[in-house]
């Protein structure tokens, strides 16, 4: 990575997922276009990292725009992106949202483009269940669930009705390889 320039993580919603199906060297092509640096893919589900110029670092929501917009234009359809630095998905894995383990649980991080307001946080964790709990910080949203994901249901599209919000949705051990790799 250059000095003059800051690395972030995309996130992207609705990659790869309900026949929206976008080959991983045409997506790098896709960031290429905007003149993005250093563009890499990480598995196949809608995570790109890539370096922008300093200048636009201080507008990291602008950038976000500019990159949904494009993918937008270039594939058909609508594409929420979520940028986040290196050091925002560390910060992010430290935050401990659940203190007490609970065996045979995942957990999951959603990735939002403003905080939750205080009747969405309400709205969420209402969602909770013997099955689900939830836990909103910042621009990210814990989600654990207790044994398959498939006898949660909670499903991306009732929370981001919760949420009043996209979101976009990642197993946090994917997190965690993209913070092993890039932090």
């Amino acid at each position: 990575m250059s000095p003059s320039a800051n690395r972030y993580v995309a996130f992207l919603r609705a990659l790869n997922v309900g026949g929206h199906t976008v080959e991983m060297a045409r997506l790098k092509q896709l960031f290429e276009q905007l003149k993005l640096g250093g563009v890499e893919t990480f598995i196949a589900s809608g995570n790109v990292i890539f370096d922008a110029p300093r200048a636009a670092g201080s507008a990291a929501a602008a950038l976000e725009k500019k990159i949904a917009a494009h993918l937008e234009k270039a594939l058909g359809y609508a594409v929420a992106t979520f940028l986040r630095s290196p050091a925002e998905l560390a910060a992010v894995l430290a935050h401990g949202a659940f203190p007490k383990p609970r065996a045979g649980s995942t957990i999951h991080i959603g990735f939002l483009g403003a905080p939750a307001t205080a009747a969405a946080k309400r709205q969420v964790l209402a969602l909770a269940s013997a099955i689900d709990d939830f836990h909103l910080d910042g621009r990210q949203l814990y989600w654990r669930c207790a044994g398959r994901f498939s006898d949660s249901v909670v499903s991306g599209p009732k929370l981001e009705k919760a949420l009043g919000q996209p979101t976009t949705i990642r197993k946090i051990t994917t997190v965690e390889r993209l913070v092993k790799k890039y932090a």
